[in-house]
């Protein structure tokens, strides 16, 4: 007969099971965004995950840090159409700009008559008529605050199936757009098609005091564009610049200031920065922005004689 378990034995599982549960409680695992990005990292630094997914991982966690005023198209670069604009005028205008999707707007930039989408022109290219109204084919416009989270909008733009959005601030007025592919950017980096231009363009303006630089361009193209007096002595490119203030290999949106500029890391790998945003300090006019802000809102509550 074959010899009986011993108590000893018997009892192997239940420790086994103990002693899993024990060691798992004090097994570390990431308890803040800051310690999960570390982990994250250290697999990227042993070849668990490349770097694109390292990105795009980073990216899918900080927009639920930013808000849209970081990225949406200041009011005065959004390209619009007028209300009463006539077929031949809007049509060359949405022909020129190369989008899908356009403002409407009434009487001024706040009076705001919905969203035009270019296909639902294309019956008027196939049937031309002399007293068409472009309201009659305008979607509604979405209305969302500066200070809405990018992950809490791109949820919205997916669960209610619509991809721009205007952005007002805490007077009520427009100040800018934010498109779907905006906040896309922010997770999987750029996105450039067919209609883009100028693929080599070292340096592009977004705003009036933003800029998107990449890491590579020379230092005097952006002391040229940004009016800046960097030293060409040390480095050629402005990412040198940057990689020296730093002093270590910055991850993706650290940010630093240099002579007065915000330097956002937008792209980086382990070896090298790849795209930059440049933020002028721009303090003095908001403030001017705020006050003549406050002079219009006192303006809406004085009397007439």
């Amino acid at each position: 007969m074959p010899d009986d378990p011993s108590p000893d034995s018997a009892s192997d599982k239940p420790s086994a099971s103990w002693l899993k549960k024990l060691m798992h409680s004090f097994h570390s695992e990431p308890q803040s965004r800051d310690e999960l990005l570390e982990v994250i990292r250290e697999a990227a630094n042993n070849k668990v995950v490349d770097q694109e997914a390292l990105n795009i991982i980073e990216g899918a966690l900080d927009v639920a840090y930013q808000q849209v005023r970081e990225i949406m198209i200041p009011r005065s670069q959004m390209v619009y159409l007028q209300a009463d604009d006539s077929p031949k005028e809007f049509l060359t205008k949405v022909i020129e700009s190369g989008h899908s999707r356009f403002p409407v707007i009434g009487e001024s930039t706040d009076d705001i008559k919905g969203i035009l989408l270019a296909k639902d022109l294309l019956p008027l290219l196939l049937n031309p008529k002399d007293n068409f109204k472009i309201e009659s084919i305008l979607r509604t416009a979405n209305i969302i605050p500066e200070s809405k989270r990018l992950n809490i909008l791109l949820k919205e733009f997916r669960e209610k199936r619509y991809h721009m959005a205007l952005v007002i601030d805490e007077y009520g007025g427009i100040s800018g757009l934010v498109t779907i592919e905006d906040v896309l950017e922010e997770i999987v980096g750029e996105i450039e098609d067919e209609t883009d231009e100028n693929q080599e363009e070292f340096i592009r303006q977004v705003s009036d005091n933003d800029f998107i630089i990449k890491a590579l361009t020379p230092i005097e193209d952006v002391n040229e564009h940004l009016h800046t007096k960097f030293s060409d002595e040390e480095f050629d490119t402005i990412g040198g610049i940057v990689m020296k203030a730093f002093g270590h290999m910055p991850q993706r949106n650290e940010v630093i200031t240099i002579k007065g500029l915000a330097f956002r890391i937008l792209y980086c790998d382990g070896r090298q920065l790849h795209l930059l945003r440049v933020t002028k300090n721009n303090d003095k006019n908001k403030n001017k922005s705020k006050n003549s802000k406050k002079d219009k809102s006192n303006d809406k509550n004085t009397p007439h004689a």
